[in-house]
C-alpha cells in the first residue's frame, strides 16, 4: 500500500500528532508499505525527524499571515493552527498527492474537516482520520479516537455509516518499546515499589514554560534525601536554557535531557511521573508509571478527569495550582497509593493500538464485507 499523511506540528500545535503520525508509519513501512508525508513549515515543525526517520516530505510554505476568516473560526475551533485557509491547504496537498495513486490518506489535524477532505480525497483513496476532539464533520473510513471516556456514539452525524470507529486507550498509538518495557516495568513495581526516581516531561514543546513552573514548586516539596531526578524537554522548546539552569539549582541530583530517543526505558525505569494529561499519558499507562498530571490544554481536562477518577493517575490541576497542590500530591503517595495507582493505569492501554490498526487498514475491503448490514 501507498500511505500519505498530512499532519503538523508547531510550537502552538506541540508534537504529538506528528510523533504518532510517525509511529503508525513505522509500523506499516514494516510490512512493506510506502509513507509520505506533508506537513506545513510552522514554527517548530518536525520536518527533519520526518526525514531523518527516512520518510519522504512535501514541506508546505510556511503559515500565511493573515488571519482565518470569520466564518472558518466560527466552523472550527482550531482554524487558526492551519497556517492558511483550508482551500489554500488544499490546493496544496493536492498537488503533493496528485502525481501517483495513494490507497489511504491519513489526517491528524484539528483544523481539518469534511470540507477540506471532500476537496483532497481520492474516489479510490481510503481515509484515515486521527481525532481527540469529535467537534466536526469528517468523510473517514476509519476514524481513530483515542482518548478515555470517548464513546463510539460521540460521532453519530459526524461521520459516514460505513465508518469503522476505533474508540479508546486500547487503540493509542504507542512506539513499539513501550510494548517490549511493559512487563520489565509492571514486575520492578510490583516487587519493589518504591519513590526515588521522579522523571518530569511536559511535552515536545511546552511554549508556556511548565517545566519551570514545576521545578520551582518542587522547591517546596519534600521528597527523600536520595531522590534522583530526571528532566526531559523537546528540542524545540523555547525554553531550554531557563529549564536547564533550574534543574541545575535543584537540591537533588538532577538529569536534564533534550529530545531522547529511549523514554521508554526512563518511564522504566522511573518511580514517579510529573506530566500533561495528552497523548503521553498512554505510555505512562502502558508501562504502569504513577503520575502526577497537569492539565496543559482545553482538550486534556476531560481524560484528565477520567484518570483521575479511576485512580490511574492523581489530577495536581493547572499549573497555577502548582505551588499550593504539588507539595500535598507528593506528600500522598504512599506505598499502597502507588501501588494500586500502577495496577490501574496498566491495565488502560497494553500497547497493541498500532497493530490493530495496521490490520484494519490492510484488511479493510474484507473487513466492510464481513460487517452486518446496518
Amino acid at each position: 500500500m501507498k500511505i500519505a499523511f498530512r499532519v503538523d506540528a508547531s510550537i502552538e500545535i506541540g508534537t504529538g500528532h506528528v510523533m504518532r503520525c510517525l509511529t503508525l508509519a513505522d509500523a506499516l513501512r514494516q510490512q512493506g508499505h510506502t509513507c509520505r508525508f506533508i506537513s506545513r513549515a510552522h514554527d517548530g515543525h518536525l520536518g527533519e525527524v520526518i526525514r531523518q526517520k527516512g520518510f519522504t516530505l512535501h514541506l508546505l510554505p510556511q503559515p500565511e499571515t493573515q488571519e482565518p476568516l470569520e466564518e472558518e473560526r466560527a466552523q472550527l475551533a482550531h482554524a487558526d493552527w492551519l497556517g492558511a485557509s483550508w482551500q489554500a491547504d488544499a490546493e496544496q496537498t493536492l498537488g503533493c498527492i496528485a502525481d501517483e495513486h495513494f490507497d489511504w490518506l491519513v489526517v491528524d489535524h484539528y483544523a481539518l474537516d469534511a470540507c477540506w477532505e471532500a476537496a483532497v480525497v481520492p474516489s479510490q483513496t481510503r481515509l484515515l482520520v486521527i481525532d481527540d476532539l469529535a467537534d466536526r464533520h469528517h468523510l473517514a473510513d476509519v476514524l481513530l479516537d483515542q482518548n478515555l471516556g470517548r464513546k463510539a456514539s460521540d460521532y453519530d452525524r459526524l461521520v459516514p455509516d460505513h465508518c469503522q470507529r476505533l474508540i479508546g486507550p486500547e487503540f493509542a498509538l504507542l512506539r513499539p518499546e513501550f510494548a517490549q518495557w511493559r512487563e520489565a516495568s509492571l514486575t520492578r513495581r510490583r516487587e519493589n515499589p518504591q519513590l526515588r526516581h521522579l522523571l518530569i516531561s511536559l511535552g515536545g514543546v511546552d511554549k508556556d514554560n511548565v517545566t519551570g513552573q514545576v521545578l520551582e514548586a518542587l522547591a517546596s516539596c519534600e521528597l527523600p534525601d536520595e531522590t534522583y531526578i530526571t528532566v526531559i524537554v523537546g528540542s524545540t522548546a523555547p525554553w531550554l536554557e531557563e529549564v536547564k539552569a533550574k534543574a541545575k539549582a535543584l537540591p537533588w541530583p538532577t538529569e536534564f535531557a533534550v529530545s531522547v530517543n529511549d523514554m521508554a526505558r526512563r518511564m522504566a525505569e522511573a518511580d514517579l511521573a510529573i506530566g500533561a494529561a495528552g497523548s503521553t499519558s498512554w505510555e505512562r499507562c502502558c508501562l504502569g508509571l504513577p503520575t502526577l498530571m497537569l492539565v496543559l490544554a482545553e482538550n486534556q481536562k476531560e481524560v484528565a478527569c477520567y484518570l483521575d477518577q479511576l485512580g490511574a493517575a492523581k489530577l495536581v490541576g493547572i499549573p497555577a495550582d502548582l505551588p499550593r497542590n504539588l507539595p500535598v500530591s507528593i506528600s500522598e503517595m504512599t506505598g499502597s497509593v502507588y501501588t494500586r495507582m500502577s495496577e490501574i493505569s496498566s491495565e488502560i492501554t497494553k500497547a497493541n493500538g498500532v497493530c490493530s490498526l495496521a490490520f484494519v487498514m490492510k484488511d479493510f475491503e474484507s473487513i466492510l464485507k464481513m460487517e452486518p448490514e446496518r
